[in-house]
Order: C-alpha cells, then structure tokens, then sequence
C-alpha cells in the first residue's frame, strides 16, 4: 500500500496483534480485530497503529524469530470467519470452550492457544480437504506466492520430524529447488503440504481484509520486518545461498550485558544477495506492502554493519563488525609485532598458578586434561585447537567454577583471529591481560593501527547502508521506518536523512551520554525526519521507567519542569503531562503504546507496571510477548471521558 501521509505530524498508537481484546474475541488477538481497534484508535485522534511482526515463528512467541520471512501466522486466523467452518462445528466449540478457560488480566499461554488453534484448524482443513485440494483459488494462491512452496514442504517436513530444527534431521537437510518441488509434487505429501498452503491463503485473506478496514479508517498500518532470519527457518533451509552459516549475529558486551548478545541468526551473504538483484529482500518488502503503508526496518545498523560471532560462540564477546577493522599479519609484522607477539595478543595464556588458585585441585587436573595443552616445560596453557568457542567448553566433562574461570580466560585477548592471517581487534581489547603486557610504544602503534582501520571500515559502512536502504526504499510505496538505537556510528544518520528515512527517538535514551550528568537532549534536536516514542516492546512502559528504574529527576528538568519536584509514582495526571510534553516534539510521527495510554486511567492502569511489559530481553519464558489489554476494544471507545484524555495528551 501507499503512504499517503506525505510530511503531516501523526499520532499513533503501538501493539501487538496478539494483544487485542474485542467483544466476542477469542483468548488472542486475531485478524479481524484489527478493524474495530481501528475504529478505536480513529476515535482517538490517531492516524497510525503500529504492529509487531506477524510472520509464523511456530513454537516460538518471539515474533522476530520466524519460521518463515513471508508466512503469516496462523495463530491470528479467526476459525468461526472460515468458509468451510460450518463443516466442523466442534472444532469452533472447542475453541470456544479453550477461551473460556481465560482468567480476568491474564497474559495468554502462548503454547496452549497455538496448539488450540492448530488443532481446529486441523479439525476445519480434514473436514473439507477434498474440496480445499480442487481450489482454483488456492491453486492461484499459490502461483502468486512463489515462496510458498518452499514453506510448505519445510513445515510438512519439520512436523513429521517432531518439530526439530531442520539442521537435525536425518535427511532432506539440502535440498536443491527442483527437489522442493518435487516434494510439492509428491501425491503422498499433497494432503499435508496443501494444509500450510490453505492456512496461508486463509490467514492472508483475513488479514487482507482488515488492513482494507484499517485503510478505510483513514489510518497508516506500519509493519515490521525483523532483518535476520532464524536459521531454523524455510529461507536458509531453502536458499542456502544468501546466508553466512559460518558466522552468527548478535549484540557487543554493553551497559546491559558485559558479555554481548547472541542471536544465534546467521548473517547475510550481501555479495550474493547483490548478484541476484536482492530478490530475497525486494519479495520481503513486496509481500509486506499487500498489508501496510509503512514499515519498521528491525536493527537498521545491520544493513550498514553487523556484529558477527563464530558458529561455536555462546555469547557476543568474541565478535567484530562485518564489514569491520582489520588487521593484516604483515601489516603487524612490519609494525614490529614478530608471530610470538602476535600469538600472545590473539590466543589466551593460562598460567598453572592462576588455574589452580581459582578452580580446586581435582577440577583443575580435568580441566587441563580437557581443554588446554602445556607450552613446553612451561607452567603456561594454551587451548587445545579442538576448542573453537565457547560451546566447546560446554561441551566438556566440566562444571562450576572449572567451566567458568575457563570460558572467562577464553575471552580475554586483544585481537581475534578471522582467517587469512588477518585480525580483528576484540570490543574489549584495552582491558585484555595481553594489552598490559605491551609496552608504551607497541600499544601506540597498535591503537593507530586500529583507529585507521575503523575510519576505513566507517566509509564503507556509509557506502553499503546507502545502496542497501536505496534498494529497500525503491521496492515499494511503503514509507520506512529505522529502529536506529545503539551505538550508532555517525554515517546512520547522514544516510537515513539523506534517503529520508525517520529515525527513532526513545526520550529516556536522548541524552548527552559523553558530558556530566549525561542531560537529556531538548526536544527541539529530535528533528522532524523522526518518531518519538516514550516506550517500545522491549523496555519498560513509561510508567515502569519512572517508578522503577533511574532518570526522572533529569527527564522532569528537560521536559517536564512543571512537575518539579519530580513524583516518585506517575500517577494519570502526571503520565498526561509527560505524553502531552513529548507530543510536542518535531519528530513526524509520536507513537505511543497502549499500556501508556492505559496508564492514563485510574481505571486502566494496572497495580503493578513491571507486568506491562512486552518483552524482556535476554529472557526466554511464558511472560514475554504474551500482554494482553484488559478492557476491550468496545469499552475503551464508550469511555468518553478517557477518549478525552487520550485526545488532549497526544493530539497533534
């Protein structure tokens, strides 16, 4: 669809699918709902609703973990809206009766609800399978989604092999396309693979038609598509091509985790994804304009530059950018670092003495035996060359404090080892064992030797983030939206402002992180090439930031002066304040999510903030990505006196 919003300044309102509640709904948010919210957020003076991604993530409730960059998820298919429901009245029944197991401001078991929904669906597709299988329509369907297939036979597959990444099963791990379709084609695999395909031609229709709804209200529906892949999914099962599997994706160590983040995503091929004309990506932004007229790019840094870990790394210590600063072995040789040196920055060395003071005698015996090798009559350890990360270690007959002093060790080196006798300097190279070893002028040659490298890796940081969002941006009539937070390198925002592209502006981040106190920016350096947001699905609700966690005191001096002295809980009125003083920003589009707008209400507001969380980083459990509203769609529109508030706060 078209963003037909050009330059005017939008409220909008964030939320999960999942998360609508409608009268007469079900225990989660389906298609269909889309269009009451609508209705709702149309009554609030909104002219944008923004979602999570909707693709199929299976047993996983992340939505950023997709089984599928195309598939939608059929846990949002409303059963009882099925043209052959009627043919399996106990398969509603039962859906019905599952839902009302609900509690009172539950936050809905994920596992539960999809295998519910999959087994009326199940019930509805055997029900009327001959006549599903004589379809032209999905036949069409099909034709038209050239993906599809793929899709299709990878879920047949993954199902009859209980579910089990696909890099596990005992066959059909490599598969070439005329395989895949043969496997289509297969008379014996018909049945099962046309039930994918039918859940997909059903979960589009319906979600069609409640983006028409949602268009038809005069709102923008913005999307979101995660930039990585798991790679338990039919893309890098099918298409191998496009991915580095030798290499994960993730997070350096920073303020939240001093080891970094492993995602456990393979990266991007870009030299191969460029030789075919970036088709996987155009279809990506293709089958998400049938929906939405603007879209979240996930991670935008990622087009410019990733952070790349080895298969065998368990967390993002041990990482480097791709594309990133290297160093090559003759370069460093002719700086004066001889193969010895090198090796000492580049490969931990243990002494004996520290081993044994910090792990028991018998641990460390077994520890030595399993994972280091002694450099000659030395009491000094390396690691045995079988070791390659930290799953390696995990992998040994070790535990406890053995297992932890040695993957600490591990990580703890200057520079790392890429191949080609070239280096990377490590994220935490100065605090390196090795680092303090070197003497003055060896760490001055070195740190000049790094700082060119990084200026030179910067340039084509620019370089490949242009052609990458041009690319995006000439796919579709979509308006893209950059998730830019973290250590944004300086080319990000010359770029997103020279392809005008908003960038996001999470007020409690705005700071000016390298000068005393770290102030917060004025409202006024936002820009208006931006969305402002008080919140998004991974952090705290505005109310939980306050109340909970640190800052307001110097938010209140930046933006809110008239609630001096800053209150220790944010009561509804104060909430207003906040939103209307943020609403006030340049940036083009405020969006604000749900459970702030609920906070707005004695009523709404719930007793405890840290439950209105959407997710939880680093923590995989039943809480994240299940929140579900507690009043309904329809109550929330009958309250006027709310509608008011919601109006006056955040009406732009």
């Amino acid at each position: 669809m078209r963003y037909a919003a050009g330059d005017r300044r939008l409220f909008g309102i964030a939320v999960p699918l999942g998360s609508i509640r409608v009268e007469g709904g079900w225990r989660v948010g389906e298609y269909p709902d889309l269009a009451p919210f609508a209705r709702l957020c149309e009554g609030l003076g909104a002219g944008l609703l923004q979602l999570l991604p909707l693709n199929d993530t299976g047993g996983q409730s992340s939505p950023y973990s997709a089984l599928s960059a195309f598939a939608l998820h059929p846990l949002y298919i409303r059963v009882r809206d099925l043209p052959e429901a009627a043919a399996a009245p106990r398969a509603v029944e039962a859906l019905e009766s599952f839902a009302a197991e609900a509690r009172p401001g539950e936050r809905f078991p994920y596992g539960e609800c999809l295998e519910a929904k999959l087994a009326a669906l199940r019930a509805v597709y055997e029900a009327s399978a001959d006549s599903i299988a004589a379809d032209e329509g999905l036949a069409a369907f099909e034709r038209g989604r050239p993906w599809l297939r793929a899709y299709a036979v990878y879920r047949r597959l993954k199902s009859s092999y209980g579910e089990r990444a696909w890099r596990s099963w005992p066959g059909h791990r490599d598969p070439t396309r005329d395989e895949i379709d043969a496997m289509w084609d297969d008379p014996a695999a018909r049945r099962e693979q046309l039930f994918h395909a039918w859940m997909q031609m059903r979960a589009a229709e319906q979600f069609g038609a409640a983006a028409e709804a949602v268009a038809g209200t005069g709102l923008v529906l913005l999307g979101d598509i995660p930039i990585l892949m798991n790679d338990d999914s039919a893309d890098v099962w099918a298409d191998r091509r496009f991915f580095d599997e030798s290499l994960r994706a993730g997070a350096p160590p920073d303020m939240y985790s001093s080891v970094g983040q492993n995602w456990g995503f393979p990266i991007y091929d870009w030299d191969a994804m460029a030789e075919d004309g970036y088709s996987f990506w155009r279809a990506r932004v293709a089958e998400a304009a049938r929906y939405y007229s603007a879209y979240r790019i996930d991670h935008v840094l990622g087009f410019f530059r990733i952070w790349a870990l080895g298969d065998r790394d368990e967390t993002g210590c041990l990482g480097r950018f791709v594309p990133g600063a290297e160093l090559g072995a003759d370069e460093l040789s002719r700086a004066g670092f001889s193969q010895e040196r090198l090796r000492w920055l580049s490969e931990p060395h243990i002494p004996g003495v520290e081993l044994r003071a910090a792990v028991p005698a018998p641990e460390a015996a077994l520890a030595v035996d399993a994972a280091l090798e002694r450099i000659g009559g030395e009491d000094l350890y390396l690691f045995k060359r079988s070791v390659r990360g930290e799953a390696d270690l995990s992998e040994l007959p070790l535990s406890g404090a053995a297992l932890e002093f040695l993957k600490a060790r591990w990580r703890d080196r200057a520079l790392l080892p890429i191949g080609g006798g070239r280096f990377s300097p490590t994220w935490s190279y100065r605090g390196a064992r090795a680092w303090a070893t070197l003497s003055d002028g060896e760490r001055s040659a070195l740190e000049a030797m790094i700082g060119s490298a990084s200026a030179s890796a910067e340039l084509g940081w620019e370089d490949r983030g242009r052609r990458l969002l041009s690319m995006l941006g000439s796919a579709s009539d979509m308006l893209p939206c950059a998730e830019d937070l973290g250590a944004v390198p300086d080319c990000v925002p010359r770029v997103l402002a020279e392809l005008g592209i908003p960038g996001l502006r999470v007020p409690r981040w705005m700071r000016r992180w390298d000068e005393a106190g770290q102030p917060f920016k004025p409202l006024s350096e936002y820009g208006e090439l931006s969305a402002c947001t008080p919140s998004v699905h991974d952090t705290s609700t505005l109310r939980g930031w306050w109340e909970l966690e640190d800052g307001r005191d110097g938010f209140v001096e930046a933006y809110c002066p008239e609630l001096r002295p800053a209150p220790a809980l944010l009561g509804p009125d104060a909430e207003g304040a906040v939103l209307s003083a943020l609403a006030k920003a340049p940036s083009r589009l405020f969006v604000v999510q749900l459970q702030d707008l609920l906070d707005l209400s004695a009523r709404y507001r719930s007793g405890d903030p840290s439950g209105d969380r959407i997710n939880v980083p680093g923590s995989v459990d039943g809480f994240n990505w299940t929140w579900r509203m507690g009043p309904g769609t329809e109550e929330l529109g009958r309250d006027a006196a709310w509608t008011a508030r919601v109006r006056a706060r955040c009406g732009r």
